[in-house]
């Protein structure tokens, strides 16, 4: 990793700090470098850029100054971490951690409770070129031992997942893997860096989508991969990159830094509140099921609060039809009664927002799939934003009135 003279210092002050490179302007904030290239004095310079023999920027697809400020600077705030690279998106921070690895004839084993879009991409696309795809509940140790029973290349996971919240045990599957020979990558959008650290709990690669936290106010796109192994991310992640080209806009990137130099004062809102409202869904009787790490009533709760420092932002929760009402229509009736909370698929936003995966954000799992994971009609997922707390909860109970 490029050297940061501010990896030495504490969480608060690398994320308000970690990676400033100024200008000959001697700017106070980041500086923002709209270019897509670069000039050079002369065509010998220009070889020695392209060929290594000289360490500077030559397309912004590659590598960017302000791209390159927000990846030392999340590199800084992730424990573990050596090194990080910026994507155009989340999924795309997933797409490339793994198919900048795999290759026809390999294994990969994940647990079956993952984002829709990272479960297409493990069982859809993966094996339509040769790679075998494994899914296993996340939550259950014997399962994942069968699975890494063989040689496997690759293990994917997120924990929490999305929606419904499990949570997988990470230093025990991270071992399991790595005797199958397996390189671990966590999604670990849920607990962002400041609530969890996979890379201290065994696993080798993390992903981000920062479009959720890092950014936290819904404005713009931008996905990140760190990595505890330098030699991998140059030879395989770095490469892909640079070949195949999701690279993140240089606004974005710079974006995405603003949003890192408040990212632990935003988590500690969002749990907070988080963990209130759970705890005001919990004892509402219009409420059947509340998922929440942070609560006691999780059923991995002491495992959640051993590799989490909070509950984090997500909430899921059913909401009770006594029959012979819809479970659709009850579900739908609530969600337009919020006056408060936005309908939106995103998470992780100051502003909170509620979705009903069934429809929308897992609309394309199967019906069995969606069976197996608890799905249902009834279940919504809520990010916790950071308004008053007393009014998120006041919005709810009225809708849930009505």
């Amino acid at each position: 990793m490029a050297d940061d003279p501010q990896r030495s210092r504490r969480l608060r002050t690398r994320q308000v700090r970690g990676g400033l490179d100024r200008s000959k302007f001697c700017e106070t904030a980041e500086a923002l470098y709209l270019t897509s290239g670069y000039v050079y004095d002369s065509a010998e310079e220009a070889e020695e850029s392209f060929d290594g023999r000289r360490n500077r920027y030559v397309y912004s697809r590659f590598k960017n100054p302000t791209i390159r400020t927000f990846e030392v600077r999340l590199t800084g705030m992730e424990e573990g971490a050596v090194d990080c690279r910026a994507t155009a998106s989340g999924m795309a921070a997933v797409f490339a951690a793994l198919m900048c690895m795999l290759k026809t004839g390999d294994r990969v084993v994940s647990s079956r409770a993952l984002f829709s879009s990272c479960a297409y991409i493990v069982a859809d696309y993966l094996p339509r070129f040769g790679i075998t795809s494994v899914l296993v509940d996340g939550t259950d140790l014997d399962q994942w031992a069968a699975a890494l029973a063989v040689p496997t290349a690759a293990v994917f996971l997120e924990t929490p997942s999305n929606p419904t919240l499990q949570i997988v045990d990470l230093p025990k599957v991270c071992e399991l893997a790595h005797q199958a020979g397996a390189l671990v990558i966590v999604d670990n959008v849920l607990a962002s860096p400041i609530l969890q650290h996979p890379l201290t709990l065994g696993a080798d690669v993390v992903c981000y989508s920062a479009t959720k936290h890092i950014d936290g106010q819904g404005r713009t796109l931008g996905g990140a991969v760190l990595v505890k192994d330098q030699v991998w991310m140059d030879e395989k992640l770095a490469m892909f990159l640079r070949q195949t080209g999701p690279a993140l806009s240089p606004f974005n990137a710079w974006v995405h830094l603003k949003g890192l130099e408040t990212l632990d004062l935003r988590m500690e809102r969002h749990c907070e509140n988080a963990l209130a409202v759970a705890r005001f869904l919990e004892a509402h009787p219009a409420i059947a099921r509340v998922f929440y790490p942070g609560l006691p009533s999780h059923p991995q709760h002491e495992l959640a609060m051993r590799q989490m420092s909070h509950g984090g932002s997500v909430i899921a929760f059913e909401i009770a039809v006594p029959p012979p009402e819809n479970p659709r229509e009850r579900t739908y009736r609530f969600l337009d009664a919020l006056r408060l909370i936005d309908i939106s698929n995103n998470l992780g936003d100051a502003k909170s927002l509620i979705t009903h995966p069934l429809t929308t954000t897992h609309q394309r799992l199967s019906a069995d799939e969606k069976a197996r994971q608890g799905i249902t009609e009834e279940l919504v997922r809520l990010s916790v934003g950071l308004e008053d707390v007393a009014d998120l909860i006041e919005d709810l109970g009225e809708a849930l009135t009505a």
